[in-house]
């Protein structure tokens, strides 16, 4: 069973920075493309960025383009989410999620693609 476990949420300051990590435990984690997806409240959850399993492929939504940056170490079981620039609009729970991949480097941007998900990190950015 694939467990993930998000850390590094928090309370910022617009134009200010967090590092978001997602540590996974139960599979062969290089095995896995990777996913961070965001939900504000009364929204519905959004993708905000993806990474393939070789850590070659990495799309992230039109939103984040320039500010955030998602990277991974399968040698720590672990994906980040580098977040500059934090405007009020990316305050959201920020969910973490992972999909078996037999491709090297296919990255998958929708929430049905995803079989894995954490519990999510609250990020709050104050204006």
């Amino acid at each position: 069973h694939v467990h993930l476990l998000e850390s590094g949420g928090g309370v910022v300051q617009a134009g200010g920075s967090l590092r978001l990590s997602c540590a996974a435990s139960g599979c062969t984690f290089s095995n896995y493309a990777m996913g961070w997806f965001r939900q504000a409240p009364g929204k519905e959850r959004a993708f905000v960025a993806a990474i393939s399993r070789s850590g070659s492929g990495t799309p992230s939504a039109d939103s984040v383009k320039g500010r955030f940056t998602i990277s991974r170490d399968n040698a720590k079981n672990t994906v980040w989410l580098q977040m500059n620039n934090l405007k009020p609009e990316d305050t959201a729970l920020y969910y973490c999620a992972a999909k078996f991949s037999p491709f090297d480097r296919r990255s998958y941007s929708l929430p049905a693609e995803y079989y894995y998900w954490g519990q999510g990190t609250q990020v709050t950015v104050s204006s």
